[in-house]
């Protein structure tokens, strides 16, 4: 019993204590209720209570309102067009579509593949190293696995991996290389894909072609004239994502599936342009020429299917090359033609009616013009010729016998007549750099007699070769103007339609029919039996003219033993489909003229088209 109420009395001083405690904390909570009791008591509230009520209310209202502008304006007017492109980027995607640079092929059919590829495009790949971002691996370790691929000597890599900055180790990498270097997973090597411009034929077309620089840009040729052709641009398209982010293949426009396979197609034969180009270089050898040039012309049509100049070089490695070479000279470089202008004379003297085919004049060998002897290429081993008619004139290239004809017409007549053909004039070729054709003014050409008289065997005035082709169109197409060109246009890989040509000026009569025929029939006369022999093949008709000329100096004047030789023929001769012209730059030799360098070129041309085309000869 003590010990049960021992028990009970220990604890009765604690539970006291414990209510004392709780009833003070409820005393102190009851009495803060009694303060604030009148802002929820159910009983009507007073006035003040009430405006403060609506004061607290409208107060809270307004700062939300406030606040929620304050937003809603740094949204709208501060990141605004942030938040717009982030969505956009988000629901839609920005694309610009890669295109290569068109491809350049020759004549032929491209969607039966016989057309040859001159150039075209292709992914390439430029290979850096970052040295310090190796890792564990030294440089001769990543020099050893990198050798048999890039084909290179260790030591030389070795070197270049040690710098302390990035190098660029190879351009132009074939995607198959690229792979296998990708497949090393060597750290610090970086791939950067790119696009290469390659040219198959090499040097074949050079001339004709051109070539980009590495910033794919032409610098030469058709890869220069036709630059805005060539380089393809395509607008930007947007396409919509799906809730994924992926593009919606339904709303890819149709243009952008369709890259339009075009390709520019050039009017060369590249059979015919590998033929002149062996011919002429076989010469240039022979007698040592400086340089030389073939160009075959579609009289017609104006059309160049051929035009070689040498020497030339590899676009696909145009930085090994003297810069000088990337001039086509067969356009760009005047020179005087000497006796392959004469047909041009005679048919300008036979046009005005000045003399007619059968006219005869004396050739005494040499003449004076004043104070100045003229007078004929074999003056000293012949002499005098005598009586000649207009066809013995051509088959001998008798400079006294052109004088004496061209006096027979008048000087303003005569000049204008040059006008007419395009003399002081470009002749519009679709090739870069082209200059005009000069031809002393009017005032000289009529007063000074020995400035006529020069003209007349083709001297004193000067001309590319190509613009001298260009002006044997003329008397090969019976009178009519032609411009030459290179460039067809664009055509479809898939089907060979012509989608594109570039606009040409419609063919304008010079000359009459009448008086080219006549000229033909003289040029027929001069290979078969005058000084174009040596471009005769059996069994067709070729009309043909030689020439050798002084060279003129770059500071004027002739240059003492330096000449051009070259040789113009027509073929067939009466109705010419080809017009073949060869030039051959200060041939040395004592048998260095136009029927011993040039015509063999043209003959050998003749005889490859005879073959190409399946010609029959017209008699046994």
């Amino acid at each position: 019993m003590e010990d049960k109420s021992r028990t009970g009395l220990g604890r009765q001083p604690l539970q006291n204590s414990q209510s004392s405690r709780q009833l003070a904390r409820w005393r102190r909570h009851r009495a803060k209720e009694q303060q604030l009791a009148w802002l929820w008591e159910d009983r009507i509230p007073t006035a003040r209570q009430l405006n403060f009520r609506l004061a607290a209310v409208g107060l809270a209202l307004a700062v939300a309102f406030l606040g929620a502008g304050a937003r809603l304006v740094y949204l709208q007017h501060y990141q605004g067009p942030t938040l717009q492109q982030r969505a956009e980027a988000q629901q839609r995607a920005h694309l610009r579509p890669f295109l290569p640079r068109r491809s350049i092929v020759d004549r032929h059919s491209v969607a039966r593949q016989q057309a040859e590829l001159l150039a075209v495009d292709r992914p390439a790949y430029t290979l850096w190293a970052h040295p310090r971002l190796f890792g564990r691996r030294t440089p001769q370790e990543i020099a050893t696995a990198l050798a048999p691929l890039l084909r290179r000597p260790v030591e030389q890599l070795t070197q270049q991996l040690s710098a302390n900055h990035a190098v660029r180790l190879e351009r132009w990498l074939a995607p198959e290389v690229a792979e296998q270097i990708q497949a090393l997973y060597l750290d610090g090597l970086e791939l950067v894909s790119e696009r290469q411009r390659v040219y198959p034929q090499k040097e074949m077309a050079a001339e004709v072609v051109g070539y980009v620089d590495l910033d794919h840009r032409g610098q030469a040729g058709v890869e220069y004239s036709q630059q805005a052709l060539l380089e393809r641009t395509v607008q930007p398209v947007t396409i919509p994502r799906d809730g994924y982010g992926q593009l919606l293949a339904a709303e890819v426009p149709e243009r952008l599936l369709q890259s339009g396979e075009t390709v520019l197609q050039l009017t060369l034969d590249m059979r015919l342009q590998r033929a002149a180009r062996a011919a002429l270089k076989a010469q240039m050898e022979r007698f040592q020429a400086l340089r030389g040039t073939v160009i075959v012309l579609q009289p017609h049509t104006g059309e160049i299917l051929a035009l070689v100049s040498e020497p030339t070089y590899d676009p696909n490695r145009y930085f090994e090359y003297d810069p000088a070479l990337f001039r086509n000279w067969a356009v760009t470089d005047l020179y005087e033609p000497g006796s392959t202008f004469k047909p041009i004379n005679i048919a300008i003297g036979l046009d005005a009616g000045a003399f007619t085919a059968s006219e005869r004049v004396y050739d005494a060998g040499r003449i004076w013009i004043g104070r100045w002897p003229i007078q004929n290429h074999d003056y000293r081993q012949r002499g005098a010729h005598g009586w000649l008619s207009v066809t013995e004139i051509l088959r001998l290239s008798s400079n006294v016998g052109m004088v004496h004809l061209m006096q027979k017409l008048d000087p303003r007549q005569y000049h204008h007549a040059l006008l007419r053909l395009g003399l002081n004039d470009r002749s519009g070729v679709d090739l870069p750099f082209e200059p005009p054709s000069r031809l002393k003014p009017l005032r000289q050409f009529v007063t000074v007699p020995v400035e006529r008289a020069t003209v007349a065997f083709g001297q004193g005035l000067a001309l590319t070769p190509l613009q001298l082709a260009a002006l044997h169109c003329i008397i090969a197409n019976g009178g009519l103007k032609v411009r030459p060109h290179v460039v067809r246009g664009l055509v479809e890989k898939d089907t060979d339609t012509l989608v594109w040509g570039p606009p040409r000026p419609a063919p304008v009569r010079v000359l009459s029919e009448e008086a080219t025929l006549a000229v033909r029939i003289q040029m027929r006369d001069v290979v078969d039996f005058g000084t174009g022999q040596s471009a005769k093949v059996e069994g067709y008709e070729i009309g043909g003219k030689t020439g050798t000329a002084q060279k003129v100096g770059p500071q004027g004047g002739y240059l003492p033993g330096k000449r051009i030789t070259s040789f113009v023929a027509y073929f067939p001769a009466l109705r010419p489909q080809y017009v073949i012209l060869a030039v051959i730059d200060e041939p040395k030799g004592e048998d260095a003229f136009g029927s011993t360098t040039a015509a063999p070129v043209v003959r050998s041309v003749i005889q490859e088209i005879i073959a190409l085309e399946g010609i029959r000869p017209n008699s046994p």
